[in-house]
């Protein structure tokens, strides 16, 4: 459960504890897909202040797969990170293949992007993986349709995801018992992980309120609201955001998966969501675009190629105490691989230091005036570049 130390209107600020430590929220994960935050070590991850990081269990299943890391000593020191590890099911990547898979009762059939390979994949099964990881949350296998589809369809789908949903804390909480019946169990998860279940139903106000009724009827340890960020308006992502967290309880953890931009996590955080993760400060880094205290820069521009200032004025991370506009613009531009570390850095600092920002702003009761000011600063900053 998330202990709650802070609230300003829907903004809630507080402490979420897991194996493998606390986490104050809201947070915001950086994606590490294949076990690694590309371009950064572990080391650069904690100097900059990440608290947790996210795997995903489609790519490590297929390659290097679950058993090797295992026998590795599990996910964390596998890739030599002691702070919390969320992982997903691997339900989006198998559902984005489109052609490649066969979605049945069962769970879904579908052949590797890596070699054609067949697998299954079933709700069962991905909770198995993930405890083989040693996951400290761990999410419940779900349909992602795509959108736009009928009401019809979202509701098939949404129905389906509830049953899978029940069937993975079924084989979580079997995994949980201790003694003699749980002596067969493979793997690293135990006491002190969590699973997340996923609230799902389109755009449609009804069908989020039927999906998280079900979701929270099953009963998990906390709440993922899925589907959105895959082409919607903004405005349509915040409304269904807004209508979805009163549904969650209250003193659980509520998860809005692959979101987003600064200003989604702002506007997001207003309606109540706690935890974020993207891979946009990441892969936007490697291809020249920082984001600032004033707005997203892209550092390609010939602008940039004699600024001897900083990348932000107002940030304090490595890159920004150490470089100027103009080196990362020539890094860019050469190909250098070190530009895409330094500019990862600066990008997962600016977005670990709004949360940071955020959480302030919530306990002086002020988060208001933060939201205000910083849609103001960095929208027109945004408009500009």
């Amino acid at each position: 459960m998330l202990r709650l130390t802070h609230t300003d209107s829907g903004a809630r600020r507080g402490i979420l504890t897991t194996a493998h430590g606390e986490i104050e929220t809201p947070v915001f994960m950086p994606v590490g897909t294949q076990g690694a935050v590309k371009a950064l070590t572990s080391q650069h991850l904690e100097e900059i202040g990440a608290e947790i990081i996210l795997g995903n269990t489609y790519h490590l299943m297929l390659r290097p797969g679950a058993e090797l890391i295992a026998r590795r000593g599990g996910l964390h020191k596998f890739i030599g990170w002691n702070r919390p590890i969320l992982t997903d099911s691997g339900g989006y990547q198998v559902f984005s293949l489109a052609e490649r898979r066969k979605i049945e009762e069962t769970g879904v059939t579908f052949r590797s992007h890596l070699d054609g390979s067949t697998h299954v994949l079933t709700p069962e099964s991905a909770v198995d993986i993930q405890w083989t990881l040693g996951s400290d949350i761990s999410m419940v296998l779900d349909e992602c349709p795509a959108l736009p589809s009928t009401p019809e369809v979202i509701d098939r789908s949404l129905e389906l995801t509830a049953r899978w949903a029940k069937r993975c804390r079924d084989r979580y909480l079997e995994k949980m018992i201790p003694g003699p019946a749980s002596s067969d169990r493979r793997g690293l998860g135990g006491q002190g992980t969590l699973q997340f279940g996923i609230v799902q139903g389109g755009t449609f106000p009804d069908l989020r309120a039927k999906s998280a009724e079900l979701t929270v009827s099953i009963g998990f340890d906390g709440y993922a609201i899925g589907g959105l960020s895959v082409g919607e308006p903004n405005e349509t992502m915040y409304q269904v955001v807004e209508a979805t967290t009163p549904r969650l309880p209250v003193d659980h953890p509520r998860y809005l998966m692959g979101v987003g931009t600064p200003i989604d996590l702002v506007e997001c955080v207003a309606r109540g969501i706690d935890m974020f993760d993207c891979v946009m400060p990441t892969r936007n880094a490697r291809n020249g675009q920082l984001f600032t205290s004033e707005g997203p820069i892209n550092i390609k521009n010939a602008q940039f190629s004699e600024d001897d200032g900083p990348a932000d004025p107002a940030c304090h991370c490595y890159t920004c105490r150490n470089f100027s506009r103009a080196y990362l613009s020539h890094l860019f531009r050469a190909g250098e691989m070190t530009g895409g570390t330094l500019n990862t850095l600066h990008n997962l600092s600016f977005y670990l230091d709004t949360m940071r920002r955020i959480r302030e702003a919530i306990s002086f009761g002020r988060f208001e005036d933060f939201r205000q000011q910083f849609l103001q600063t960095f929208s027109r900053r945004a408009l500009i570049s």
